[in-house]
Formats: structure tokens, sequence, C-alpha cells
């Protein structure tokens, strides 16, 4: 049991070690993709991995202060057999 928790253990750090710390480029000889119908310029790899806000949207802090009674939903039907 011990032998099998540190034998994971070791795999575990070293996989940790394999990450590169440096800039994503393209490979050699590969670009990158197309830049899109409607821009300007070419994305650089920066924007391409910073996700848009509606890919990430913003957290709503608001705090419901009181319930509310749901309106009717037609839609909402029990599920048939």
């Amino acid at each position: 049991m011990m032998k099998r928790m540190m034998l994971g253990l070791m795999v575990c750090a070293a996989l940790s070690a394999c990450g590169r710390r440096e800039a994503l480029q393209p490979a050699q000889g590969a670009s990158l993709p197309v830049a899109p119908a409607q821009a300007r310029v070419q994305p650089t790899v920066d924007e391409l991995l910073t996700p848009t806000p509606s890919a990430r949207p913003d957290r709503s802090e608001e705090v419901l202060r009181r319930s509310q009674e749901r309106q009717d939903d037609r839609f909402d039907l029990p599920p048939q057999h």
C-alpha cells in the first residue's frame, strides 16, 4: 500500500515537472489559424488564448432579499411514462 502511494506521488511529481513556462508559439513550419472574416489584423497567440467576456461572464453578486413567486410556466410539464 505504501509503495503504491510513493509510486503515485513520484509519477505526479514527474508529470508536473513536464510543464513549460515559456510563451506558446506555433510549431516550426506551422502558422496561426486564419484571421476571422471581419478582423482587420491577425490576432496574436495571447489574444487567441484570452476568453471573450461572453465566454466567461462576470458573476452576479446580487443578493436575493426576499423570495418571489415564480410565474406559471405552461411548458413545465411532468414527465410522461
